[in-house]
């Protein structure tokens, strides 16, 4: 079976929560069409990043996980690992509790998300940050 890969670096971004489909399929939009049937698996190169499937219309979700991910690993914890700073630990939980990998099925050319799916870009650092993801393609053309 065929493989394709491309790397995508996504603009920097402050801390938030970010709809990047769009993003995605500007750089590997081409390539997928390619494929009949098969796996897109997206991998980002970060350790205080992270991507997730969510909803894909509401603004407030976005909001929403942005908040609820910082109640649940607050700055305000007595982290010992703060060598970028107060939001380094807290980072690096969040990234290891959402992940840093998504595997999204190719049907008929296009990623075969449900209808109020996107996929995001979690950053979770306050510094603006330019995040890389590697693309990978396996399936029939």
């Amino acid at each position: 079976m065929p493989w394709s890969q491309i790397s995508h670096t996504f603009q920097a971004r402050t801390k938030g929560s970010y709809l990047v489909t769009n993003e995605v399929l500007k750089a590997a939009g081409t390539e997928i069409r390619k494929y009949k049937i098969g796996m897109c698996n997206l991998f980002l190169q970060h350790t205080s990043a992270s991507l997730c499937l969510n909803e894909n219309v509401c603004r407030e979700v976005r909001t929403d996980l942005t908040m609820a991910l910082d109640h649940m690993a607050p700055e305000s914890l007595p982290y010992q690992h703060t060598d970028e700073g107060p939001d380094d630990a807290c980072g690096h939980v969040k990234c290891a509790v959402m992940g840093v990998s998504l595997d999204i099925p190719i049907r008929d050319g296009q990623l075969a998300l449900g209808t109020w799916q996107g996929i995001y870009l979690c950053e979770h650092r306050e510094y603006q940050h330019r995040r890389t993801v590697v693309i990978t393609i396996q399936g029939e053309k």
